[in-house]
């Protein structure tokens, strides 16, 4: 791709990522067959992602090609690794992560995967776990006064999370992970998902290719992407992602935040005009910041790069080179 086009690599040469425009990534699909049909796809969608068979046949199918193979791959060479250390047949999941700002559609693409994935004869078994759970309760960020910061790093249960990556990264089986609701806005109590040893798992969240600190002592400290055996980072410009979200908070007023149990259920009553500075101050405030300081440089650490424009539609994709 001309490097002068390219928002993603600039500088083409020294970049270790390969560019493709929207129609020559669609080339690479080769005789992939789409096996969702329309109603499958429309259960996948998000609230306000516009997601079109155009778009799951030209981004996401040869996606999915790219993904079965580096599977496949991975599969052969942890056969061979166990047979050459004289181990016990076992089992390791192939671990992908979806990272990208709120309201940029992580969900849908998680999901999209995790329904093209399982298709495949090698990986009919395809599980998926968003970080939402991992985060604090809501009564813990209020007690230390992280309910403005919620999303970002620190109103995580990180150590929870990493334990989970690794339990199910060694092969154990019926690994639990916690659930969270966006209709209470919070961790539900009790309530939990089982991953039982799949072939793929894929977990999505805003930050998960952060890298904490790095200690002087050199004293090892996995980070959450150690256990991704490949990454994904949904892009789009600022000004895009604050109308998507802002488009979003006002759908939502419509549908579930009327609902008295809803968290924010008070936002469904108030004029239009009030609830449009409220959804823009919720973005200055809290999801704005977060992107700036903490998930848009990460961009750089991932294997592949899907770049959205305004139609929501994948424009770019840029993929890591081997």
């Amino acid at each position: 791709m001309d490097a002068e086009t390219s928002k993603l690599s600039p500088d083409v040469d020294l970049s270790p990522f390969r560019v493709f425009t929207r129609s020559e990534w669609a080339g690479l699909r080769a005789d992939t067959p789409l096996t969702l049909t329309f109603e499958e796809l429309k259960r996948l969608q998000s609230l306000n992602d516009r997601l079109s068979v155009e778009e799951v046949v030209d981004i996401y199918l040869p996606l999915s090609r790219l993904l079965a193979l580096y599977v496949a791959a991975t599969q052969g060479l942890f056969k061979a690794t166990q047979r050459f250390l004289n181990a016990v047949d076992g089992k390791a999941p192939y671990i992908i992560g979806v990272a990208g700002s709120v309201a940029v559609g992580k969900s849908t693409t998680a999901r999209v995967l995790e329904a093209l994935l399982a298709r495949w004869p090698n990986t009919p078994k395809v599980s998926l776990v968003t970080t939402d759970g991992f985060l604090l309760p809501n009564a813990e960020l209020k007690r230390n006064d992280l309910m403005e910061r919620k999303g970002f790093p620190e109103s995580y249960d990180t150590t929870a999370l990493l334990r989970f990556l690794a339990r199910v990264k060694a092969g154990e089986r019926n690994v639990p992970a916690p659930l969270y609701s966006h209709l209470v806005y919070d961790v539900l109590p009790g309530e939990e998902t089982i991953v039982d040893r799949p072939d793929i798992l894929i977990v999505e969240g805003l930050n998960v290719l952060q890298p904490p600190k790095l200690p002087r002592d050199a004293r090892p400290v996995p980070f959450v992407s150690d256990y991704f055996d490949f990454s994904v980072y949904i892009d789009a410009d600022e000004d895009l992602l604050r109308k998507w979200y802002v488009d979003r908070f006002m759908a939502l007023r419509q549908t579930a935040f009327r609902k008295p149990e809803s968290f924010f259920h008070r936002y469904a009553e108030i004029s239009e005009t009030n609830a449009l500075v409220m959804a823009n101050s919720l973005w200055d405030r809290i999801n704005l910041p977060n992107l700036r300081e903490n998930i848009f440089p990460t961009r750089p650490r991932a294997d592949l790069i899907l770049r959205k424009g305004e139609s929501h539609m994948i424009e770019e994709v840029a993929l890591r080179k081997l």
